[in-house]
C-alpha cells in the first residue's frame, strides 16, 4: 500500500496545475461588464460607386462551390456548415459585412474596414474593398455609416495585374487584396493585408500609395496567395515555397502613439520544414514585426505572441501605450456549448461551439525582443456580466457572450472602457442563433481593472 501511495503522490507532484499554469502564462483573468450594445443588421448594403464598372454593381456572383457565375439575386443560400443562415447571395450593391479592424478617433467616431468579401481570393473578384467611418449611438443602440471610402489604384502601384486592370476606374477588389486591419494617419491609412501578406498605404481618398512586402527578422513571409507564386507546369517539379498558411497574414496592425512605427501581428504562425514556430517553452507563436512608417521599411525587430491552449488565431491588435497592447485571441468555434451537436453536425445544433474568445493585454519590451510577449491578463468574451440587462441580444441569465467564430475589432475608448465587435462574414456565419446570419454587434465594456493591470 505504501508503495502505491508513494507512486500516486509522485504522479500528483508531477501533474500540472491548470489554474496556476494558466495564470503564469496567460496572466490573470479580469471581469468585464456590458455597458452598452449597438447593432448593425447582418444584411446591410452599400451601393457601388457611381463610376464603378458594372462588375461591382452586384457582389457575390461567384460564390457557388464551383465558382460559376450566378446573376440571380439571392439564389445562393448562405450556409454555416450544414446550417442555413437565412442570408443569400448575390446582393444588389456591396455587402457592408466583415468589419475586420477598428480604430477609435478623438471626435468619438470610428474607422473600420470590410475584409476581402466572401472568404477567398477565388470568390471575391466582385467585392469592392472599403473603409468605413462609423458613428455609434450607445444610448439608442444603433450604428450609422457616415462615410465609405472605396480603395483604388489609379497610378498602377500594385505590383501585379488587378482584377480591374483595364477599367477606366481601377477600383480594388477582394481578389486583389484581403484587407484585415487598419490604422488612420494624417495623410490616409495603413492597412494590414493577408494575401501577400503586405502592408498597404492609401491616401484619404483610398488611392493606393505603396505596397510593402513582409520581412520579419531575417524571414521573408509569403502565403500561398502571394501573386509571385504559381504552380509548375510539370508535376515532377517542386512546388513553390511559402511559409504561412492561407489567411494567416496581418489580422492585427497596431501603431505606436507617435505614429513612427507600425506593428504587424500575423494571424497564423510561420512554418519552417513543416513545423510551426514555437516559443522557447513550446507554445505555438505568431510573429509581431516592427515597421518604420517613415522609411517604409521593416526594422528587423520582432516579438512572438504565444497562443493559449485551444487558441487558433488572433482577431485584432491595438496599442495602449508604448509597450502594452490589446489582442483578440480566439478558437474556430461558434455558438453556445448548451446547443452543441451530439454526434454528427446537424442544422439544429452547433457542430463546434465556442470555447475560447478572449481579449488579452500584452507587454512588448526590449527585454523580450525576439521572444514571447508577456501576457498581463485577459477578459473572457464568453462571460461578460450584464446585470442591468442592457443587451438587445446575447444575454442569458445575466451573462452576455460573444460566441462568434470571428471577433475582429477592439480598441480602448477611455481609461475604463473598450469597444469590441464581431466580423459577421455575411452571409456565412451564424453563431448567435442556429438559423440566422450574425448581425454586427458592437459592445462597450467596462474593464477598468483590466486596463490598469501591470
Amino acid at each position: 500500500m505504501k508503495s502505491i501511495l508513494t507512486a500516486v503522490a509522485a504522479l500528483v507532484a508531477l501533474a500540472p496545475l491548470p489554474a496556476m499554469a494558466d495564470e503564469s502564462l496567460e496572466g490573470r483573468a479580469f471581469p468585464a461588464t456590458l455597458e452598452a450594445q449597438a447593432i448593425l443588421p447582418a444584411a446591410s448594403l452599400v451601393p457601388a460607386p457611381a463610376d464603378a464598372p458594372e462588375h461591382l454593381r452586384q457582389a457575390g456572383k461567384f460564390t457557388t462551390p464551383d465558382r460559376k457565375r450566378t446573376t440571380q439575386l439571392g439564389s445562393v443560400p448562405g450556409m454555416d456548415g450544414v446550417r442555413p443562415t437565412g442570408g443569400a447571395l448575390p446582393v444588389d450593391g456591396q455587402a457592408l459585412q466583415g468589419f475586420s479592424g477598428i480604430k477609435a478617433m478623438p471626435d468619438g467616431t470610428f474607422w473600420s474596414l470590410s475584409d476581402n468579401g466572401f472568404g477567398t481570393k477565388a470568390n471575391s473578384s466582385d467585392a469592392a474593398l472599403m473603409l468605413h467611418k462609423l458613428r455609434i449611438d450607445w444610448d439608442k443602440g444603433g450604428v450609422e455609416r457616415l462615410e465609405t471610402i472605396f480603395l483604388s489604384d489609379p497610378d498602377h502601384v500594385a505590383p501585379f495585374p488587378i482584377v480591374l486592370e483595364g477599367a477606366e476606374k481601377r477600383y480594388l477588389t477582394g481578389a486583389d487584396f484581403d484587407v484585415e486591419s487598419i490604422q488612420p494617419t494624417e495623410d490616409g491609412f495603413w492597412i494590414g493585408e493577408e494575401f501577400g501578406p503586405y502592408l498597404i498605404h492609401v491616401d484619404k481618398t483610398g488611392k493606393l500609395l505603396s505596397v510593402h512586402e513582409t520581412k520579419m527578422g531575417d524571414v521573408a513571409v509569403r502565403s500561398p496567395d502571394h501573386p509571385a507564386l504559381s504552380l509548375p507546369g510539370d508535376p515532377t517539379k517542386p512546388l513553390p515555397a511559402f511559409n504561412l498558411k492561407r489567411s494567416g497574414g496581418f489580422e492585427g496592425l497596431a501603431m505606436a502613439k507617435d505614429g513612427s512605427r507600425l506593428y504587424g501581428l500575423l494571424e497564423g504562425p510561420l512554418y519552417k520544414e513543416g513545423a510551426s514556430e514555437k516559443t522557447e517553452d513550446g507554445r505555438t507563436a505568431l510573429r509581431i514585426g516592427e515597421f518604420d512608417s517613415k522609411s517604409g521599411e521593416w526594422t528587423g525587430r520582432f516579438w512572438l505572441y504565444p497562443l493559449s491552449p485551444g487558441g487558433a488565431a488572433i482577431g485584432d491588435f491595438n496599442m495602449l501605450d508604448e509597450t502594452t497592447a490589446l489582442v483578440i485571441e480566439r478558437d474556430n468555434g461558434a455558438g453556445r456549448a448548451s446547443q452543441a451537436c451530439k454526434g454528427d453536425p446537424k442544422p439544429d445544433c452547433f457542430a463546434t461551439p465556442a470555447k475560447l474568445k478572449r481579449i488579452t493585454k500584452i507587454e512588448m519590451t526590449e527585454a523580450n525582443l525576439g521572444k514571447a510577449v508577456r501576457k498581463i491578463g485577459y477578459i473572457d468574451l464568453l462571460d461578460i456580466k450584464d446585470p442591468k440587462g442592457v443587451a438587445k441580444q446575447g444575454t442569458l441569465e445575466g451573462v452576455y457572450d460573444m460566441p462568434f467564430v470571428t471577433i475582429e475589432n477592439v480598441d480602448r475608448l477611455d481609461e475604463t472602457h473598450i469597444i469590441v465587435a464581431n466580423d459577421n462574414n455575411y452571409p456565412f456565419s451564424a453563431g448567435r442563433a442556429l438559423d440566422k446570419a450574425d448581425d454586427n454587434e458592437f459592445v462597450k465594456l467596462e474593464v477598468g481593472d483590466f486596463l490598469k493591470a501591470k
